[in-house]
């Protein structure tokens, strides 16, 4: 089993920054990629960024590009979310993400962490 933690949410302004972490722990594992969803009060849930275990390919969702920027150290087992010029439309739960085989960025994952909440005011 695979057990994902994330830490780094809060309250910023907008205009702000924040850094999302994601830490694995439990078994070892080769996924595939790993990714980072929000999911807003009355709103569905959106893949937000997304990386190859590698950490070579990346995915982005339009609402993010440009101001968020996904990363990893598999040395650390830990998965990144820089969030920079951060909007009041990026309030929401943010989960981080595992997936054992290919597939979709935004799709197909077997691991979920709890959560970590992220709200902008304006």
């Amino acid at each position: 089993q695979v057990q994902l933690v994330e830490s780094g949410g809060g309250l910023v302004q907008a205009g702000g920054s924040l850094r999302l972490s994601c830490l694995a722990s439990g078994r070892t594992f080769s996924g595939d990629r790993m990714g980072w969803f929000r999911q807003a009060p009355g709103k569905e849930r959106e893949c937000v960024a997304a990386i190859n275990w590698s950490g070579t390919s990346t995915y982005y969702a339009d609402s993010v590009k440009g101001r968020f920027t996904v990363s990893r150290d598999n040395a650390e087992s830990t998965m990144y979310l820089q969030m920079n010029s951060l909007k009041p439309e990026d309030t929401a739960d943010y989960y981080c993400a595992a997936a054992t085989s290919v597939g979709r960025w935004d799709r197909g994952y077997d691991y979920w962490g709890q959560g970590t909440q992220v709200t902008v005011s304006s």
